[in-house]
């Protein structure tokens, strides 16, 4: 049977590290599981107004946040490579995710989940990335994995992929332990 794998760039810049890298973790996916399909989602088809509750009491929850969910909902596994701005998740991000919560507390569906980070600095996003994981696994009971690649700009090439063996090794592992979760 063939398995869809949901992968996501929280963040709506267009050269975002964090698509590149979700992306790029689809791609090593498949290129082990050929029998899996990859679908990448662009935060950008997703923006709507920003969330309150008189806007959803006055015009009801946007359509976007119907398909975010339907995509999910469609997914056997979830790669999401969180960006972080000042210590969180970005405003883009946040807001999708909060209006798709209007319509399902648990957004992510109770599917396997990969949590990546990237940042071109040292720390590699791991402030959002302990804050998703804390977050997500309230409502997701099914395994959730994560791995944080530091110094995108050094350690990571389009071609090459990460290119420090130490933290290849560690990503490898955590992308074996989420194909066991599928």
């Amino acid at each position: 049977m063939t398995k869809q794998i949901l992968a996501l760039g929280a963040s709506n810049s267009k050269n975002s590290i964090n698509k590149t890298f979700a992306k790029h973790t689809g791609e090593f996916l498949l290129n082990q599981f050929p029998e899996y399909q990859l679908k990448v989602l662009d935060l950008n088809d997703f923006e709507m107004p920003i969330y309150s509750i008189d806007r959803e009491n006055e015009n009801g929850v946007p359509d976007k946040a119907n398909r975010f969910l339907a995509s999910i909902l469609e997914s056997d596994g979830i790669i999401l490579s969180l960006a972080e701005h000042n210590g969180a998740y970005t405003a883009a991000f946040k807001n999708i995710y909060d209006w798709a919560s209007r319509i399902e507390k648990d957004v992510w569906q109770n599917k396997p989940m990969l949590l990546l980070s990237t940042s071109p600095g040292p720390r590699g996003a791991t402030f959002v990335l302990d804050l998703a994981q804390r977050t997500y696994q309230f409502s997701n009971k099914n395994q959730i994995l994560r791995f944080s690649l530091p110094s995108f700009n050094n350690n990571f090439s389009k071609t090459e992929g990460i290119k420090d063996a130490v933290l290849l090794e560690a990503f490898e592992k955590q992308v074996q332990l989420f194909n066991a979760a599928l």
